[in-house]
């Protein structure tokens, strides 16, 4: 449930903001706020909620801009922003090489093998794999909107964003454990550490 949790405060936001952007906005805030402190009063770490700090940093600048300047223009482009701002954090993780899902894998798996070049390999790839798919949508969004292109384009377009990642997420460890294992056990003198199982559920959206 990590990955998807993460966005609720982005699914909060999208319902509310189809009536009022400012309240999207607050909803979305305050959604990602109670979130991020429920799960530090479990003692999840901050390196396992970049995901929801980033959601609520975004909410606050957007909600400053949408009581200040309610008429900005952005009130009509929150969309192409919103998965903006989310490829920012996963391809900027990725850059300073602390990828966003490598601390929600870790609450997750034994702490003997959070240091495995397997397993931090495993999440650069799911990271990029999330970042590729909030990209594909900002674009897609982003083209919609200049072209007028009708809805069913944008909707397919969330789907095809979300849903990649997210089976990506489900299947590719399951995949690389399997080929390391079977690496070692081909090796004269079995040395490599295999991946350990561990459940990464899709979605973004935390």
């Amino acid at each position: 449930m990590g990955y998807l949790r993460g966005f609720i405060p982005w699914i909060v936001s999208g319902v509310v903001s189809s009536f009022d952007w400012r309240w999207g906005a607050a909803a979305g805030l305050v959604t990602g706020l109670l979130l991020l402190v429920q799960d530090r009063r479990r003692g999840v770490g901050l390196d396992a909620l970049i995901l929801e700090i980033s959601t609520v940093a975004y909410f606050v600048v957007v909600g400053v801009v949408a009581v200040t300047a309610p008429d900005s223009a952005l009130a009509d482009h929150t969309d192409v922003v919103s998965f903006g701002w989310l490829a920012a954090t996963a391809w900027g993780t990725l850059v300073i090489r602390r990828p966003f899902t490598l601390g929600i894998a870790r609450r997750q798996t034994p702490r003997e093998y959070w240091d495995m070049p397997e397993f931090i390999r495993v999440n650069n790839h799911i990271t990029s794999a999330w970042g590729a798919g909030f990209t594909f949508i900002g674009v897609a969004l982003a083209v919609c909107g200049a072209v007028d292109a009708p809805a069913w384009v944008g909707i397919t377009a969330h789907v095809a964003g979300l849903v990649g990642p997210a089976v990506f997420t489900k299947v590719y460890p399951a995949r690389a454990q399997a080929r390391v294992t079977s690496a070692a056990s081909q090796a004269p003198h079995p040395h490599l550490t295999v991946i350990p199982p561990h459940d990464h559920e899709g979605a973004g959206a935390s």
